[in-house]
C-alpha cells in the first residue's frame, strides 16, 4: 500500500510540476525575482501558491479518514520564495481549507500548514540577500510533514487510527513534497539563469544604445539631439513609443501617439511632472497611471525616469508600451539604466562646452595680448626710419599691420604651416628692425609640407617667447632656429634657441598650466591645445637649460583631425 500511495502521489506532484513550469513563464512568476514588490504584486503570488497549496489537497489520495497530500509544497515554497506575508497569507488561507474539509486530522493538518508558510517566510527573511537554496527547501518542507505527523499523533483521536494513519502516510508524503519542492527549486534556479542572461543582454542593449546616443548628446539636450536618441532607443527596444523632454516641455516623441504627444508642447502626463519634480522613476501599469489628458491615447503602460546634469533634474526619459501589465523589474532596471547613463553623457557634455568655451576664450586672450612695449618700440622704430630709410619704414608698417590683421581677425581652427610661419615672419620683421644683428633667424624647413594644417596661433607664440625671454635680455642676442620635417605619420616643427634658458620654476609653472613670471599664457595655451587635439604623445615638449638656450619640440599627426 505503501509502494502504491508513494507513487500516486509522485504522480499528483508531477503535475504539480507541469504547472510549475508553465507558470514559470508567466508575468506573475518574475514577480519572486523582485527586490520589492508593491502590494498588489504580493496579493498575486498570495493567489498563486494559495492556488497551487489548495490543489495539493485536492490531488491527496483518501486514507483511513484523512488525506495523503502535497499540500505543503506550495505553502514552503510560497514562503521561501515571497516572504513572510506570502508564506503567512498562503498558509492561512490553503489550512483553513483543509480545516473546512473536516476529518479526524483536520486540525493538526491546516495548523501545521499554517505553521509551515509562516515558518518558511521567516527562512526567507534571515537568507536574504542570498535566495532559497535546493537543499534548504527540502529540509524545510520534510521537517513541516513530520511535525504535521507529530500533530495528528499528539491531538488526533482514537490514537489508535492517527498511529495507523501515520505509519501508512509519513514515507510517502515526505518523499511527494519533497520532490515537489526540489522541482520548485531546480525550476526557479534556471529560471534565475535565465533572468540573469536577459539581465546581460539588456545591459549590452543599454550600452550599444548609449554607445549610439554618445554623439548626439554632446551637443546637450536640445530637440535635435532629443529626436536622434528617441529614435535609437525605438529601433533597439520593443517600446511602442520613447519620448524626451526637459522640465516642461517634450522634446521628442517617436513612435506610436505621435498626433497628440508632439515635440514642443507642453508635457502632457501626469506621472512625466511627477518625475521631473521629484526627481524619482516612475512605473506607470495602466493608462490610468499615465494620466494623458489626451482621450483614447494608445499609450497604455510606461517607465519614465529623470534625467540629472550636475544633480539637478533637466527633463525625462520615457519608454511606453501599447499593453498595459507588461513590464518586468528588467524593463525598468533597463529604463534606470538607460537614464544614468544618459544623465552621465548629458553632465560630460556640459563639461566638455565649459572647456572649449574656456579655450576659446584663451586663444581670443591670446590674439588679443598685445604687448604695449612692443608696440610702441615696433611705432617708434619705424618712426627713426621715415626720414632716413622712407622705403624700409613704409615695408615696416605693412608687416606691423599684416601682424595685427592677423592677430585680431576672427580666427579659424586650423590654418596651413605657411600661413603661420607669414604670421611669425610679419613678427620677426618688427624685431629684427629693433635689433639688427642682435637677432638671427633660421629656418630648415621641407616645402612639402607647407600645406600641413595646424592649430591656429600655434608657432608664433613659441617664437615670440624664445626671443622676448631667451635671447633680447643677453647683451649679444642669438638665434632663433625654426625646422620642420616629416618623419613617417607625423611632422616634427622644432623651435630652439641659444638664449638665457627658461629657469626651471617657470618651467614647471608651464607643465602644471600655471602662468608664471616669464611663462606667459603663450606656452601653456599651445600645449594645451595640442594635447587636447592630439593626445599627449603630440604634445609639445620643452627643453630648456639655464644659459644655454631652450628647445621646443612639436609632434603634428599626419593622418587626423587638421591634415591635409
Amino acid at each position: 500500500m505503501d509502494e502504491n500511495l508513494s507513487m500516486i502521489l509522485l504522480q499528483r506532484i508531477s503535475i504539480i510540476a507541469v504547472l510549475a513550469y508553465v507558470f514559470s513563464y508567466t508575468q506573475a512568476f518574475r514577480l519572486m525575482f523582485k527586490e520589492q514588490t508593491t502590494k498588489r504584486e504580493k496579493m498575486v503570488l498570495v493567489v498563486f501558491f494559495s492556488s497551487f497549496s489548495i490543489a495539493g489537497t485536492y490531488f491527496g489520495i483518501p486514507v483511513e479518514g484523512a488525506f495523503a497530500n502535497v499540500r505543503d509544497t506550495g505553502t514552503v515554497v510560497g514562503g521561501l520564495l515571497g516572504g513572510p506575508l506570502v508564506g503567512a497569507a498562503a498558509g492561512v488561507i490553503s489550512g483553513i481549507h483543509r480545516i473546512s474539509l473536516g476529518g479526524f486530522t483536520a486540525l493538526p493538518c491546516g495548523v501545521a500548514t499554517i505553521i509551515g508558510g509562516i515558518a518558511a517566510g521567516y527562512i526567507h527573511t534571515r537568507m536574504k540577500p542570498r535566495g532559497a537554496e535546493f537543499i534548504t527547501g527540502v529540509t524545510v518542507v520534510i521537517g513541516i510533514v513530520l511535525f504535521s505527523m507529530g500533530l495528528i499523533l499528539l491531538l488526533s483521536e482514537p490514537y489508535a487510527a492517527a498511529r495507523s494513519l501515520v505509519s501508512k502516510v509519513t514515507i510517502p508524503m515526505t518523499l511527494a513534497n519533497a520532490l515537489g519542492v526540489a522541482v520548485f527549486m531546480v525550476i526557479i534556479h534556471n529560471a534565475r539563469q535565465h533572468q540573469t542572461k536577459i539581465g546581460a543582454l539588456q545591459t549590452h542593449k543599454a550600452l550599444k544604445i548609449a554607445n549610439a546616443a554618445l554623439p548626439h548628446f554632446r551637443q546637450g539636450l536640445s530637440p535635435h539631439s532629443a529626436e536622434k536618441v528617441a529614435s535609437t532607443i525605438l529601433t533597439m527596444t520593443s517600446a511602442a513609443a520613447v519620448s524626451i523632454t526637459d522640465r516642461e516641455h517634450v522634446l521628442a516623441h517617436v513612435g506610436i501617439a505621435s498626433d497628440h504627444h508632439t515635440a514642443g508642447i507642453p508635457v502632457l502626463t501626469s506621472a512625466t511632472k511627477q518625475c521631473v519634480q521629484q526627481g524619482q522613476v516612475m512605473v506607470a501599469q495602466t493608462a490610468i497611471e499615465i494620466g494623458c489628458i489626451h482621450e483614447n491615447c494608445p499609450l497604455k503602460s510606461a517607465v519614465i525616469v529623470p534625467l540629472f546634469c550636475r544633480e539637478e533634474i533637466v527633463g525625462s526619459l520615457k519608454l511606453y508600451y501599447k499593453r498595459e501589465e507588461v513590464m518586468t523589474a528588467l524593463d525598468v532596471e533597463f529604463a534606470q539604466g538607460l537614464g544614468q547613463i544618459f544623465s552621465t553623457q548629458l553632465e560630460l557634455a556640459l563639461l566638455q562646452q565649459k572647456a572649449e568655451l574656456t579655450a576659446q576664450a584663451e586663444l581670443k586672450a591670446l590674439r588679443a595680448q598685445i604687448n604695449p612695449h612692443f608696440l610702441f618700440n615696433a611705432l617708434n622704430t619705424i618712426v627713426s626710419l621715415t626720414r632716413t630709410n622712407p622705403g624700409k619704414a613704409r615695408h615696416l608698417l605693412i608687416e606691423l599691420s599684416e601682424f595685427f590683421r592677423r592677430s585680431l581677425k576672427t580666427p579659424r581652427d586650423f590654418i596651413t604651416l605657411k600661413e603661420e610661419l607669414e604670421q611669425v615672419d610679419s613678427y620677426l620683421a618688427l624685431e629684427k628692425a629693433r635689433f639688427g644683428e642682435r637677432l638671427i633667424v633660421e629656418k630648415q624647413i621641407n616645402q612639402d609640407i607647407m600645406e600641413l594644417h595646424i592649430p591656429t596661433f600655434t608657432l608664433q607664440p613659441i617664437v615670440e617667447n624664445a626671443v622676448k625671454h631667451g635671447l633680447l635680455t643677453k647683451e649679444e642676442g642669438g638665434t632663433v632656429t625654426i625646422a620642420a620635417a616629416q618623419y613617417d605619420k607625423h611632422v616634427e616643427i622644432v623651435i630652439s634657441d641659444n638664449g638665457e634658458g627658461i629657469p626651471p620654476a617657470i618651467l614647471k609653472q608651464v607643465f602644471n598650466h600655471g602662468f608664471g613670471k616669464g611663462a606667459g599664457i603663450g606656452l601653456t595655451n599651445v600645449r594645451d591645445r595640442l594635447q587636447a587635439l592630439y593626445g599627449s604623445n603630440h604634445a609639445m615638449d620643452i627643453e630648456s637649460i639655464e644659459g644655454q638656450g631652450t628647445t621646443v619640440l612639436l609632434r603634428i599627426p599626419t593622418n587626423m583631425r587638421g591634415v591635409v
